[in-house]
């Protein structure tokens, strides 16, 4: 079966959960491979490529402009990975696994926007530098989701009323939402890290 996104997998530990690593704008599956690896050493991992070129940078989904989103084509990419990951879950043989999503800048933002309009194939995510991906989105029942949100608080891609914009819209929905900030702007930190090595595996 051909899966419908150019993809690397990375067999692992099959008690260690199954990770979804999310690259930003311009990056690949090589590269953020390094941060699945430092979430979750052992962890199976299933490395999508964004489908959206913007002037030949990798993306998940269209922007008209810095930070002002082409919502259709949100939905439309959310659903393309939803199903993606979907078949993916059955072509390597994954089951019931559990399976987290972590995604840098727009790898978060389409993690986001699949975790609220999918949470038929996506209940947990961690969001490294997000905000909002739809304005409205639909009032689907999340109280089995668990979603930790990192972000700075001087990104000037990610405004902080952004990202508390989707902490609430995720919590009005019955998520279960953890927050971390820090001091920085637009960038994955070591306590932002360490953090999410700590969600990733709640005693």
């Amino acid at each position: 079966m051909e899966l419908a996104l150019e993809h690397d997998y990375i067999e692992g530990n099959p008690a260690e959960p199954v990770l979804l690593p999310l690259h930003g704008t311009g990056g690949g599956p090589s590269d953020i491979v390094a941060l699945g690896k430092e979430l979750s050493p052992a962890s199976t991992m299933i490395v999508p490529a964004g489908p959206v070129s913007e002037n030949g940078a990798a993306r998940w989904f269209r922007r008209l402009a810095e930070g002002v989103f082409d919502v259709d084509d949100v939905v439309y990419r959310a659903g393309q990975l939803a199903d993606f990951v979907a078949e993916a879950r059955e072509h390597y043989g994954l089951g019931g696994r559990r399976l987290v999503a972590a995604g840098f800048s727009n790898g978060a933002n389409i993690a986001a926007a699949v975790t609220l309009l999918r949470p038929d194939v996506l209940t947990e995510a961690v969001l490294f530098a997000s905000m909002l991906p739809v304005p409205e989105p639909p009032r689907h029942d999340l109280s089995g989701s668990r979603i930790l949100l990192v972000n700075g608080r001087q990104d000037p891609m990610a405004p902080v009323e952004h990202a508390q914009r989707l902490v609430a819209v995720l919590r009005e929905r019955g998520a279960e939402v953890a927050e971390h900030w820090h001091a920085g702007g637009h960038q994955i930190t070591v306590d932002g890290l360490a953090a999410a090595k700590s969600w990733l595996t709640p005693s």
